[in-house]
């Protein structure tokens, strides 16, 4: 099967813990602390592979953690850090977060890397936090937890050429005589139930990729046929090269096909209207087919490109991958996105924000929450440090500017405590 969507869930490992520890020697009455940092945690990071043409690996794994680092021990050693996981996609895949529709990354190169989720930072041991005045410190934070986030993948093949038209208009059997691309092929519709991407040399040194679009018809941007399953594919594109089957049938209006699908590109992405298009008039070695050709050119004359062919024959293709090549060397490749519809990953936001929740003041914000998490409260020392860290934050002081009482009821993370003076 051939897969082009994926949600996945990606986690990446918390930190390992810092630890509460001192020396212990013999004539050393009174050693100093000497607990270890924990290790940090394995991030998640997307991959593009040139080697892959589906996103079928994750059908069958969803759900992605990484490993959590070491924690620390005591004569300061350190957790050992955790591996990050990789993931490999193939080319053309686009990222996006599945909750907020946010685009992350659009993986385009070979070896092209994506933090998705990045790994917590491992706790620091007691150790780091002796001083002149605290010779003797009793805490140790708790390891950051790792980045989550439900993640929508989709694939938009890399192609230089898109093969459009309508269903037995010859596509699979062109890109499989100039390419060595090998779809199904038959004389009923929707034969390729896939599309098909097959490498064209031209000369020694020079190729160029060919994706066969299937299932267009009428109304397939709004899901008739296969196309709006495909049409995806044929955005990256640089040229398109519109395959119009001549051979002489009753009641076949050869125009009206050639405008058909060209109205469903646009509706489906009206910069689809701006890519560069050539014509390949095939089967003409059908009897009648010069017929259509002549009305073919005498309603596009100086509009597009015509190119007779027959690709079961293997006639006037020469001229037509020639001018292929030839146009491909004179447009540049356009990128799907504009760079400022990326989302920078871990973009800056509010260090923290103040609801009012049923009488309850909840403070929220990942920075916040990452000192929460990070503390431990059965340690008195832990709990008067996040105190502290609250109030060199301002929140103390929002939470008086909101309205705050003495003896009103804080809430952060899972964790609700009195306001006291």
């Amino acid at each position: 099967m051939f897969y082009d969507k994926a949600k996945i869930y990606v986690k990446a490992g918390d930190g390992g813990n810092g630890i509460v520890a001192f020396r212990r020697e013999k004539y050393v009455p009174e050693g100093g602390p000497n607990g270890g940092d924990g290790g940090d945690g394995g991030s998640v990071i997307l991959i593009g592979d040139k080697g892959l043409r589906t996103l079928v690996d994750f059908k069958y794994k969803p759900h992605v953690k990484a490993k959590k680092g070491e924690h620390g021990q005591g004569k300061n050693r350190h957790g050992r850090n955790a591996e990050d996981t990789i993931l490999s996609v193939p080319l053309g895949t686009i990222v996006k977060n599945f909750d907020t529709g946010e685009l992350i990354a659009d993986v385009t190169e070979d070896g092209q890397r994506v933090v998705v989720a990045r790994g917590g930072r491992g706790g620091r041991g007691n150790a780091r936090f002796a001083s002149a005045k605290n010779r003797v410190p009793v805490v140790a934070e708790k390891g950051e937890p790792g980045e989550e986030v439900t993640l929508f993948l989709e694939l938009k093949l890399l192609a230089d050429v898109g093969l459009i038209g309508m269903p037995n208009a010859g596509k699979s059997t062109l890109i499989s005589v100039i390419s060595a691309a090998k779809p199904k092929i038959a004389d009923y519709p929707f034969t390729t139930l896939k599309p098909n991407l097959g490498v064209v040399s031209v000369d020694e040194g020079s190729s160029f990729v060919v994706a066969d679009i299937p299932g267009l018809i009428e109304g397939a941007h709004q899901g008739a046929g296969l196309g709006h399953e495909f049409l995806r594919h044929i955005e990256r594109t640089r040229i398109f090269v519109h395959v119009l089957d001549l051979t002489p049938v009753e009641d076949k209006n050869i125009i009206e096909a050639f405008n058909t699908i060209n109205k469903e590109l646009v509706l489906y992405n009206p910069k689809l209207a701006d890519k560069k298009q050539i014509i390949a008039a095939n089967k003409m070695d059908v009897s009648g087919a010069e017929k259509n050709l002549e009305l073919l050119s005498k309603e596009l004359e100086g509009k597009y490109e015509i190119f007779p062919i027959s690709a079961v024959a293997g006639t006037g293709l020469k001229p037509l991958i020639g001018r292929i090549a030839q146009l491909i060397d004179e447009i540049e490749p356009e990128p799907l996105y504009a760079g400022d519809e990326i989302k920078i990953f871990c973009e800056p936001e509010e260090r923290f924000t103040i609801d009012r929740e049923d009488g309850i003041f909840v403070v929220k914000g990942k920075e916040v929450e990452k000192h929460f998490a990070m503390t431990d409260f059965n340690n008195e020392e832990g709990v008067r440090r996040f105190q502290r860290i609250l109030k060199v934050m301002g929140v103390e002081n929002a939470l008086l500017e909101k309205g705050i009482n003495y003896g009103d009821t804080v809430r952060i993370g899972d964790l609700e405590f009195e306001f006291v003076e």
